[in-house]
């Protein structure tokens, strides 16, 4: 990040959630999620774990205004899709992250997306019931 830029904007994925977020330096730590505190957006502790995940690896050191906006999939996919786009802003921040972030597989965009309902099928695979008379 330069001085003339005011902050890191990426995009995580996962199914078919997407989320972009921003990331800016702050004299304190800060996430808002859709307009939201992550904790009133995210329910469970399983999911604000799995959002901070990429921070937490990074070391914590640094401090950081987090913005993101989150749109489509459920809520599962919505908080990958966060750790994925963190984990791309900081990237971008300091390249010397790549490797441990790589490893905890926290740079793979998992694309698994449910797949379209045929005509004629009950679902996308499952054929009606069969009746030999």
């Amino acid at each position: 990040m330069t001085h003339k830029e005011r902050y890191i904007e990426t995009i995580g994925r996962r199914k078919t959630a997407s989320a972009r977020v921003r990331l800016s330096k702050a004299p304190r730590m800060a996430v808002i999620v859709n307009g939201k505190d992550p904790k009133d957006y995210f329910p469970t502790k399983e999911l604000q774990e799995r959002m901070n995940e990429a921070l937490k690896l990074s070391g914590g050191d640094e401090k950081f205004k987090i913005t993101a906006k989150i749109r489509g999939g459920g809520i599962h996919a919505q908080a990958e899709a966060l750790r994925h786009g963190i984990a791309r802003a900081l990237i971008e921040y300091n390249a010397e992250l790549r490797k441990d972030l790589k490893k905890a597989g926290f740079l793979k965009r998992d694309p698994r997306m449910k797949e379209r309902r045929k005509f004629g099928l009950k679902k996308a695979r499952r054929a009606p019931q069969w009746s030999k008379r």
